[in-house]
């Protein structure tokens, strides 16, 4: 997210403003960027986060879905601050970039909230 979306008093955003954007964890370094949002068909709502961490061009990468309530834009990092550490992230349920479906499967999903220790939203 550019920081003069916020600036300018905008309080939405399009998706593709938000792909790209860093993420960083509780140390305020970065670990990760964002790649996609999940959004609830019947909400219309954002309920999780694709993060991007580790490899090269997004090469070897490794992808965590996050859920959306974990996330707080901070303008003075220019990107997403998520309350959690790298090893948390490390260890957290992950997969591939050749598996992107399995982000949207409710079984990954329960797995996911879970670890994070957060309510689903369905």
């Amino acid at each position: 997210m550019q920081a003069s979306t916020l600036a300018s008093g905008n309080e939405t955003i399009s998706s593709d403003q938000v792909d790209g954007t860093a993420v960083y964890g509780s140390d305020r370094e970065k670990i990760g960027s964002v790649t996609n949002m999940l959004i609830s068909k019947r909400e219309g709502k954002v309920t999780d986060v694709i993060v991007s961490v580790g490899g090269f061009l997004g090469i070897g990468s490794e992808l965590h879905s996050l859920p959306w309530s974990k996330f707080s834009y901070d303008t003075d990092l220019g990107g997403y601050l998520v309350n959690v550490t790298s090893d948390q992230l490390k260890n957290a349920p992950s997969f591939s970039d050749s598996d992107r479906d399995r982000a949207m499967n409710r079984d990954y999903q329960s797995s996911v909230y879970d670890y994070w220790a957060v309510k689903p939203y369905w």
